[in-house]
This record gives C-alpha cells, structure tokens and sequence, in this order.
C-alpha cells in the first residue's frame, strides 16, 4: 500500500522556471537538497525547514549548463558553467569566480557523485572520467564514444563496490543505452526495440546480484522492464535489448506529454505527467502504482501545472507546481497478497482492538529491492535454520506488531517523544480497525493530555500524521486546536480549518487572530500549504520585494555580489514596483487566511467573536480581501483555480461580516479611507440594481459549455452604501 502524506512549499522559483530546472540532487545529509536552475545559480536547502542555507552564482555572462552535486566523499560542491568550465567550492566559500576552476577539452554532460567513491564526469560525446583523474590533467584529449547521439538520461550505481553508469542516447528515434564499467574499463552498447506510435519519455534503472534493471515509460503510457547483466568481462557487439510489458498506465489511446518515472521500491513506481490533450483539458497529476498487482495506489492532481521534472529523495517527491517547488512526503509498504485481500480479522478484547501480526508472503520470495521486514516465521523448518539470535529479534518485532491501543496509551504517557512518534507510526501502519475514527480520538486526546500537562511534549509529527488519517473532527479532541494556538503551531491548525467539519466559531475566530498577528517574517520557512494561493499570488516577486537576505551565509550578502560583480537582482527593485499589485501579506499568511475563509461557520454566532479583531488587525484582513476581490474579478470565471482556493462567494461574504461586526470603527479610522474608496468603486462597478433596502446586487456573465450564464449575487449588508457616503464626507 503506498499513500501520499504531508505536503509542504521548499522554495518558489523564479520567472522561467516552467522550463524546468537544471537539477535537483541530494546534499552532504539526507535533510539538504542542491537546486540548480537554468541560469547561473546553485542554492542549498534544508528541507526540513525549508531554509536556503547557502546560494553560489557565476558571473552575469556565464550559465551553468550541468546541474551541482556534492561530493560525498570530501564534502565540496561541484559545478559546470558553460559546458567546459569546472568548479568546486565549499560550504564558507562566496564568491565562485575566487574558487577552484579547471576548463577542459570537451563538453560535459553530467557529474555523478555517488558514496564511498570518486564523482563520475560524463561528457557529451559518451566518454567516462573519474573525477580525480580528469583533475589531474583538466587538458587531456576526451574520445568520443557516441557518433551524432544525444544523451536522454544517465544515472549511476554501486554495484559489488564498483561504480557503474548508464546512459540512454537518441538518434533519428532510435535509442540506445550504453552501460560503463569503471574499473576494470568496459563498455555495452545496447539499441532498444522501436515503437511503431510512441517513444520512451522517461528511464529509471536500479542494480541487484549484478543485474540492472531498465524500466522506460512510453509516450503511450506503458512501462517496460528490460533485463542486463553486468557480468560480462568484455566488451560485446551491439545487442537489441528485448523489453516485457510492466505496467499500462493509461487505458485509452491518449499518448502522455512531459512525463516522468521513478522507482520507489520493488513493487511501486510513480508517474508525473500530463496527457498530449489541450492545455483546458488537460490534467496533470502524480501517481503511485503497483507493479505486482497492476493497481493504481493513489494519485494527486496539480492544477497548477508541472515542467514534468519528478525527483525522489528520503521517501519524499519534489516536483515543481506552478510558481513552487513542492515537497511531498510518501510511504510505500512491503506488497504482499495478504495486504491486498485483507488480513485475518482478531477478536476484541476490553472494548479496544488488538492488532495481531501477519505472514509475510514477501519472505518466500528472493528478488528484493530493500531491506525486508523481519518477520516470524512460518515453519518449523524455516526456524530451525535460524540462529538463536535472529529469533529473539523476531519475538521482539512480533510484540511489537501486536501493540493494543491500551498498551500505546500507556506508553504515550511516560515514554519519550521519539519512542512515542515511532510506536504510532508502526500502530497504523499495521492496524485495521473497525472502530478506527474512536480509536484514533483515543489516542490524539492521550496526546493532547500530556501536552498540557507536561510543555515540553509536543510531538508535532504524531499529531500532523492523526490528522491527515481524515478520521478525526474537532469533537473528538476538542482541546487539540488550543494546545496548537498555545505553541503558534500554524501549520497544524491550518490542517484542522481544512478537515475539521465542526469547529466552533469561537475557535475560528481565535485562529483568525493569530493568523494577523503573526508577522509575515517569522512566517518566512514555516511549513504550510500553499497550494490555495500559487493561483494568484506571485511568491517570488512578493519575497524579493519586501525584503532581500543579506545575513545568510554562502553568497546571500548583497554587499559581496555588488563588489564582486558577479550578481544582479533578477527582480526590480521595491521602488519601481507597483506595490498595489501585490499581495498585503506573505503568501504563508495568506494561505492561513484562505483557511479561515474556507471553514464551516453560523453568521449569528461569528459575529460577535469577529468583534475581539483590533482595529489594525480588521485593516489588514480587509486589504487582503479586497485583494481577493479584485483578483478574483479579473477571472472569466470569477473563481480561483484549485483546491481550497476561495471563492466569490466567501469572499464577499466575509467582507460583509466584517464590516457589519466593525463598521464604526473602520469608517473612523483616517488609514482606512483610501481602503474604502477603492473597495466602493469596485463594488459599484458591478452594482446592478439597488432595492429599496438598498441590498445591493452584483452581477457577472459568464459563457460556458456553448450556453450564457448569468450569475447574480447579493452583498447581503447595507454596510457598501454607507461605506460610499462615509468616504465621501
């Protein structure tokens, strides 16, 4: 079974990078990535915080044509600009036209770096140097291997301590692969079966017991498996690869565009990807697939639209959606048959369900991708070939498996967050229970009973992960949302304002005070969810304007790159912006508010909490509305695309309690009069008829599927009329 899990926004990308970007490879530890864009800049992350934690830029007339990777075996970071010009630097240095720098004979593809060995350099023309001997003599004559190919894709593998790389050319709509052993030096050339109506768009390839394993997704949206062995000792004659069916991911003649494969374990692989269909029609998703049984596991759209690039580090996805770069985090479990059609029901005992332990067919298989669940074994023969050791192991890791919610209560109250987020994780990973929403409100009030008792527990992760189960609602812990406003855990709550189906207003309203409280830079890298204003909000261009690093470590100093000359702003500076364009807060707050405009609420009860809002926090929130509104007015459709996004409809709306529950105030204020004139003259321009309660209506055409439809919608409050004769005096 494999699900998709929390979702959060690394960093947004600059304009351009619908193209894609040039790389994204893993850093000295698993929690840091190296981005690389098309351009001249190579940026480190910490996921985790998604905190850029250095930046390195060539000069203005350069561009790094070959995407930066780490060497693992050092710890420095290497690059190529202009196909020829190599340069490695470390964490403290700044500026990289003071680093190491080797310009060499021929044109570089790729740059390889794997553990325990020396990067790999793969050149255009299909030559193999390790890095350390290129280094030695940067001029030395490059062979081409490959005649008027270009190079699709190339990855590289350990295998028996070796390195190995692979990498599939094109020429004319043929393809080839070439498989590269380093030492000792040989070479395979291999052409692939042709496809009468399609062409591969996507390879992944991993290495087992010297065999490598080719998978290729087709334009066609089948996945092919294709077979070699590494044990060859010479070099052989140009063979054609034989290729068997995999995977269809597609059940129509509909042929995919901008697709890309990944192999997660041995039985999933995910897809991204968008079918070859008009740009209205078409849809681009990420999927999970099982190859064993042929299934497809889960699937995400992306409205937003992606450049087709899908990486995959530490049991995470990063993929660009929209203006972002996104990380989603996923979970594949060991395939089993026994998974599938269900495991054997246990009895209840105390009222609770005891989760018992299963078979793990998998163990009678040999051919694993990874490291396989220790299980118990099923026979008397198989245990008597284990050693006394491997059993007691095994009887832990079954007492373990047959956790009662009793015992996880238990330990949740005494032993240590890391124990605790472990236990609950292994619970329902393996649990299947019939009373799963009561049983998962146990144990998220277990939680939320030692956070309040004891401050310094607060296991983020385990209450994130109960929540995303969908099986809770704010009756079944109603004090988890106060625990999350004591500790500013905005991420959480945004996460409960989305699922949570029966907040009170009360609650909302003390969420939506925080939310304009906060300050958009302490917002700066907090993990929330974007995806409802990537739509509107242009991220970049809001980060860059409002304020520019200059303390961060590794090429953030503005005051460095204007000496060195080496860097310019890629955006206009704040003055020349026309700053009504931009949004009035940070798109983190923004996403927070869209939560609030996005919940459950009884106007009767709403209003009078809306009154605790202070007079600036009521200015803030109804910029940003009018905002929304003028955004939202500017759509044929008059509604924002994607999930979550609000609506006219709740925009208006809550305009309109705002203002009823603040109206003195708002029209007392003098910083508030221009924030009414220009909300009126909106209004007004939509205004179509004014009854004689002066209930004003506001009226759109919209055309859509061949017919002309006229939407009508009305203010609700006086408040609009008022506003104009207030602003006016």
């Amino acid at each position: 079974m494999a699900v998709l899990r929390e979702e959060f926004t690394l960093c947004g990308l600059i304009a351009g990078a619908g193209q894609g970007l040039l790389g994204l490879e893993p850093g000295p530890d698993p929690d840091r990535v190296l981005l690389t864009d098309r351009g001249r800049t190579a940026t480190l992350y910490k996921v985790s915080d998604q905190k850029p934690l250095g930046s390195w830029s060539v000069k203005q007339d350069q561009t790094i044509t070959c995407p930066a990777v780490c060497n693992f075996e050092t710890g420095e970071y290497i690059a190529v600009h202009d196909d020829k010009v190599l340069r490695i630097w470390k964490d403290e240095d700044v500026n990289l036209d003071k680093v190491f720098k080797a310009t060499l004979t021929a044109e570089v593809y790729r740059i390889h770096s794997l553990p325990h060995t020396e990067p790999l350099v793969l050149f255009k023309g299909g030559a193999v140097q390790t890095l350390d001997a290129l280094l030695a003599a940067p001029q030395q004559e490059i062979e081409n291997v490959i005649s008027d190919e270009v190079i699709r894709w190339s990855e590289a593998f350990m295998e028996t301590q070796q390195p190995v790389l692979i990498f599939a050319t094109e020429k004319n709509g043929n393809y080839f692969v070439y498989v590269q052993k380093v030492n000792p030096n040989i070479l395979h050339k291999y052409k692939l079966e042709q496809e009468e109506s399609s062409h591969p768009l996507s390879f992944a390839a991993y290495t087992k017991n010297n065999i490598l394993t080719l998978l290729c997704l087709y334009s066609n949206g089948y996945v092919y498996k294709i077979l070699m062995s590494l044990q060859h000792s010479v070099p052989e004659e140009e063979q054609i690869l034989s290729k068997s069916l995999l995977l269809k991911t597609l059940v129509s003649d509909t042929a995919l565009k901008g697709a890309s494969l990944a192999i997660l374990d041995k039985d999933h692989v995910a897809v991204l990807g968008s079918l070859d269909s008009p740009p209205n029609i078409a849809k681009e998703c990420l999927s999970i697939w099982n190859t064993k049984f042929q299934t497809l596991q889960t699937s995400k759209e992306l409205p937003q639209g992606t450049s087709g690039q899908l990486w995959c580090y530490g049991e995470r996805f990063f993929l660009t959606h929209g203006k972002v770069l996104t990380v989603i985090v996923y979970k594949c479990e060991t395939s089993s048959l026994a998974a599938a059609v269900g495991k054997l029901k246990d009895t209840q005992t105390s009222g609770m369900r005891t989760v018992s332990s299963y078979v793990n067919w998998n163990m009678l298989q040999e051919d694993d991708l990874g490291s396989p669940h220790a299980q118990q074994s099923v026979t008397a023969k198989t245990e008597s070939k284990r050693t006394l050791r491997l059993r007691r192991n095994n009887v832990a890791k079954v007492q373990r498996d047959t956790l009662t919610v009793e015992q996880l209560l238990s330990d949740i109250k005494d032993s240590s967050q890391n124990d605790v987020e472990e236990e609950l994780w292994q619970f329902l990973s393996n649990a299947e229970m019939s009373d799963f929403q009561a049983t998962v409100g146990y144990i998220i009030t277990g939680l939320v009973n030692r956070c309040k008792t004891e401050p310094t527990f607060y296991p983020r992760n385990c209450l994130v992960q109960l929540i995303q189960t969908q099986g809770l609602s704010y009756s079944l812990c109603p004090d988890l949302m106060a625990v999350a406003l004591e500790k500013t855990d905005v991420h959480l709550l945004q996460l409960c304002l989305q699922q949570f189906p029966d907040i009170p207003e009360a609650v909302t309203c003390a969420c939506l005070k925080a939310f304009l409280s906060i300050n958009d830079d302490n917002l700066q890298g907090t993990n929330v969810n974007l995806d409802s204003v990537i739509s509107y909000i242009d991220i970049t261009l809001n980060d860059q304007v409002k304020k520019q690093s200059a303390t961060v470590q590794n090429g953030f100093s503005s005051e460095l790159m204007e000496e060195d000359s080496c860097d310019t702003q890629l955006t206009p500076k704040p003055h020349v912006v026309d700053t009504e364009e931009l949004c009035p807060v940070g798109p983190q707050k923004a996403a927070l508010l869209n939560a609030i405009l996005y919940s459950a609420y009884s106007e009767t009860f709403l209003l009078p909490h809306l009154k605790d809002l202070s007079a600036q926090q009521v200015i803030l929130f109804l910029r940003y509305l009018q905002y929304l509104y003028i955004k939202c007015s500017e759509k044929v459709t008059m509604d924002f695309p994607g999930m979550l996004s609000p609506t006219i409809y709740q925009i208006m709306d809550w305009m309109c309690l705002l203002l009823d529950a603040h109206f003195t105030v708002v029209v007392m204020l003098p910083e508030a009069k221009g924030l009414l004139f220009s909300l009126h003259k909106f209004v007004r321009a939509q205004v179509s008829h004014t009854s004689y309660n002066t209930e004003l209506i506001c009226i759109w055409i919209e055309y859509q599927n061949g017919m002309w439809d006229i939407k009508i919608q009305s203010t609700r409050s006086y408040t609009f009329v008022l506003l104009y004769s207030y602003a006016l005096s």
